[in-house]
């Protein structure tokens, strides 16, 4: 597959982290029935396989993930491993030739120990066999940031801690020097990206210099995640000061929509989240983008699926039957207003009549009425609205959830690629007025 130039900072990439997300097609909205000998894994479909056009321009695949390190969701079974291996990452996730993969090794997975399980060697094998386009030297979190230690002196009883995190950014150096070389040695058919760690500007630009100086073409900052937004523009403002022209850098995990102009101008060229499809499910509120806004998913969840109303139909508190004719009833007038059928004001006292019964002290009549009178999927475009209409902003079980998620990451893509286009367009036209 052929990469961009080293050198090429013309555009901005959205990598997609895979956790094993697809959705069903033969799943039916109205009768919530699959087809009877579906295979999750043959018949089931990647967002990139959903849309016309993939929503994304790459898939990162996490080593931690694949292998079952640690604790977190979306690690693959056994089977699924071994499948992996033997297919490959284009194969497995069946991922068209337009789009690339990014090998990362999943450090979030293991920093709470006090080295990494694996290394270098185990990477390169990884990413070489499964046929990725990058590969992420392998690194170790440092899960704090103290600009202030740029500047001061280490106050007493800070030493060991200092000491401890020194200590992980030299293991990040010592095995990216020692990824190069195995990269160089054996020749490998991805590029090899490495990573940077840090807890401060500084220590962040001098690992960044570290890097390129072992001959890197492209750095992935680390650690970025739970930092505030003026502290990664405060890393990336250091680290493009020592950046090489032909330096290309990669933002692990970060989402700043409205920072993508800034960060692009400070030299990131590419970055990866999940975050637009988590929040179709996990925000409180802001469960649909469409453009610029955002719409609160109207709630209707299964009786059975639902953990609160399982433990308020237990307590006595709710009456199980009504609680089910509620559900079946909501269902029948979220079709019924689709078809224009059914008044907004029926669908939303019957919608907030079931939520009563799940959440007593939610509060959420005002969103829900500004979703449903503007009806936002109906402007959009996007393959998921298309298909699914209203269910796409119906707020129950994975098969609807995973959709809006999918429909989150097209609004995303197409955000990222207008703003990057309109600041590009912003600085030729300063250089014009200059």
């Amino acid at each position: 597959m052929a990469r961009d130039s080293p050198g090429d900072r013309t555009r901005m990439k959205f990598f997609f982290p895979d956790s094993q997300d697809f959705v069903d097609p033969s799943f039916d909205m109205d009768t919530e029935e699959r087809a009877p000998h579906r295979i999750r894994q043959r018949d089931d479909r990647y967002a990139h396989e959903l849309f016309s056009a993939p929503p994304y321009d790459g898939v990162l695949v996490s080593m931690a993930i694949v292998n079952g390190f640690g604790a977190g969701t979306g690690k693959y079974s056994i089977a699924q491993r071994s499948r992996f291996l033997r297919q490959g990452v284009r194969g497995f996730l069946r991922i068209p030739d337009e789009l690339e993969t990014f090998g990362d090794c999943g450090a979030f997975s293991y920093f709470r120990e006090a080295a990494p399980p694996f290394g270098p060697d185990a990477a390169f094998d990884f990413y070489e066999a499964c046929g990725f386009d990058y590969g992420l030297s392998v690194d170790h979190v440092i899960p704090v940031y103290k600009p202030e230690l740029d500047e001061a002196l280490p106050l007493p009883g800070m030493g060991s801690e200092i000491e401890k995190w020194t200590e992980r950014r030299e293991i990040t150096v010592e095995l990216a020097a020692e990824f190069k070389s195995l990269c160089v040695a054996r020749e490998a058919s991805f590029e090899p990206v490495g990573v940077v760690q840090g807890w401060s500007p500084r220590s962040y630009a001098i690992g960044a210099t570290e890097l390129q100086s072992m001959g890197y073409r492209m750095l992935a900052l680390g650690g970025l995640v739970p930092l505030k937004t003026p502290e990664i523009l405060e890393v990336l403002r250091a680290v493009s000061d020592v950046l090489e022209p032909e330096v290309r850098l990669h933002l692990l995990g970060v989402t700043r929509l409205d920072q993508i102009p800034s960060f692009s101008t400070l030299g990131a060229t590419s970055f990866d989240s999940t975050a637009p499809l988590m929040r179709a499910f996990k925000d409180k509120d802001k469960n649909y983008y469409l453009g610029d806004r955002t719409f609160s998913a109207v709630r209707v969840p299964q009786v059975d699926g639902n953990p609160k109303l399982k433990r308020r139909i237990l307590a006595g508190e709710v009456d199980s039957e009504t609680a089910r004719k509620t559900e079946r009833a909501v269902l029948q007038l979220v079709k019924g207003f689709d078809q224009e059928d059914v008044p907004l004001e029926v669908l939303l006292d019957a919608v907030l009549e079931y939520e009563s019964m799940f959440d007593p002290q939610a509060d959420r009549e005002i969103a829900y009425r500004q979703t449903l009178t503007e009806r936002p999927w109906l402007r959009c475009h996007c393959d998921v609205c298309a298909e699914i209409g209203i269910h796409v902003i119906i707020f129950r079980g994975a098969e609807r959830n995973r959709r809006r998620g999918f429909h989150n990451l097209f609004q995303f893509y197409s955000n990222v690629h207008a703003l990057v286009g309109a600041s590009q367009l912003d600085q030729v036209a300063e250089a014009g007025d200059g």
